[in-house]
C-alpha cells in the first residue's frame, strides 16, 4: 500500500465521525436521552448521569461505511472484510438493543445475560462459518509453533469472540479508556497485517482507529458521550475476529492485557466474596480499585494506555 492509500481509511472515518458525533450529541440532549449511572459505582461518577450514551452508533456506522468503501474502491473487498463487519453491525446490534432498554426504562440494566450470549454465539457461529469456507487453519499459532485443535478450534473462536467482547464491555467503565485502549491494540494489529501484507485487515484496522481518534475527541474527560454497550461490544468482537484472522489468536492476551485484568478483577472479585465473604479489590472492575485509591480518571487512562502500548510492542518485536 502507498502511504495515500495507508491514511485514506484513517483521515475518512476520523472526519465523518467528527462531523456526525456532534449532532448526535445534540440530539440525545434534546431528547434527553443520557446515561444511567450505577448506583453502587463511586458516588462523583453520579454527576455523569444524563450524558448522551450509544456513540458506538455514530463510530460503528462510519466503520462499516468506509470499511466497505474503501476496500470495494481498493478491490480488497474480500469475504473477511465482510465478516468483520458482520461482526461489528451484530454484537453492535445487541449492545444497541442493550443500551436502549437502558434508556427508555431509564434504568441500568439492559438485556438478560443469556439474550446477550445467545446472540454471540450466533455471530461466533456465521464467522466460522465463513472461515471454514476461506479454508484458513484450525490451529492456534503460538510463538512459531501451531498447535492443531481440529473441531475444538469451532468452540476455541466462540470463546474468544464472546469472551473478548464482554471484556471490552467490562473496561468501558470511565472516560477515554476504552476508545484509547482499542486505538492502540488495533493500531498493533494493523502493523502485524501491514507486515503480513494482509491488506483487507489492514484497511479495517486503520478505518478502525480513525473513526475511535474522532471520538476520542468527545469522550476524553469530561466526555460529552459514551459509547455505550453498542461501541464496547463491537470493538470487543472485532478485535478478537482481527486476532484470529491474522492468526494470532493468542496475542490477543498480550495486546489487550488491559482487557484481560480487567476481566480477571471481576473473576477474582466474585470468586473472592462467594467463597471467603470478603473482597480483594475495593471495587472492581480494577479501574474503579485505583480511582477510589484516589487516582483521577486520566492517571487511569494514561497509565493503562502506556501497558498497552508497552504490550503490543512486546508482541511485535517477539512475534511479527
Amino acid at each position: 500500500m502507498t502511504g495515500l492509500e495507508v491514511v485514506m481509511p484513517i483521515i475518512s472515518s476520523f472526519v465523518i465521525t467528527v462531523i456526525f458525533l456532534p449532532i448526535f450529541i445534540n440530539y440525545a440532549h434534546k431528547k434527553n436521552q443520557g446515561q444511567m449511572i450505577r448506583e453502587d459505582g463511586p458516588k462523583w461518577h453520579k454527576k455523569k448521569s444524563g450524558t448522551p450514551t450509544m456513540g458506538g452508533l455514530v463510530f460503528n456506522g462510519t466503520i462499516v461505511f468506509i470499511g466497505i468503501l474503501i476496500p470495494f474502491l481498493m478491490k480488497e473487498l474480500t469475504a473477511r472484510v465482510l465478516v468483520l463487519e458482520f461482526i461489528l453491525i451484530l454484537y453492535g446490534l445487541l449492545g444497541f438493543w442493550d443500551d436502549s432498554i437502558k434508556l427508555w426504562k431509564k434504568q441500568n440494566e439492559g438485556l438478560k445475560a443469556w439474550q446477550k450470549l445467545l446472540g454471540q454465539i450466533i455471530g461466533g457461529i456465521v464467522f466460522m462459518g465463513v472461515y471454514l469456507h476461506e479454508g484458513l487453519p484450525l490451529s492456534l499459532s503460538f510463538f512459531g509453533y501451531e498447535i492443531p485443535l481440529g473441531f475444538l478450534y469451532v468452540l476455541f473462536v466462540i470463546f474468544w469472540l464472546v469472551g473478548f467482547s464482554n471484556a471490552v464491555n467490562l473496561t468501558d467503565g470511565i472516560d477515554g479508556l476504552v476508545a484509547g485502549q482499542a486505538i492502540i491494540a488495533f493500531g498493533t494489529y494493523a502493523i502485524t497485517a501491514y507486515v503480513q501484507k494482509e491488506v483487507d485487515i489492514l484497511i479495517f484496522c486503520l478505518t478502525v482507529i480513525g473513526a475511535l481518534l474522532g471520538f476520542l475527541i468527545f469522550n476524553h474527560k469530561p466526555a460529552k458521550i459514551f459509547m455505550g454497550d453498542m461501541g464496547s461490544l463491537a470493538l470487543g468482537g472485532a478485535l478478537a475476529a482481527v486476532s484470529i484472522l491474522l492468526h494470532h489468536e493468542l496475542s490477543l492476551l498480550i495486546v489487550g492485557i488491559i482487557f484481560v485484568v480487567e476481566t480477571a478483577s471481576v473473576m477474582l472479585q466474585v470468586g473472592s466474596f462467594k467463597l471467603t465473604g470478603k473482597r480483594i479489590f475495593k471495587m472492581s472492575p480494577i479501574h474503579h480499585h485505583f480511582e477510589l485509591c484516589g487516582w483521577s480518571e486520566w492517571r487511569i487512562d494514561l497509565t493503562f494506555w502506556a501497558i498497552g502500548i508497552i504490550a503490543g510492542a512486546i508482541f511485535l518485536i517477539t512475534s511479527v
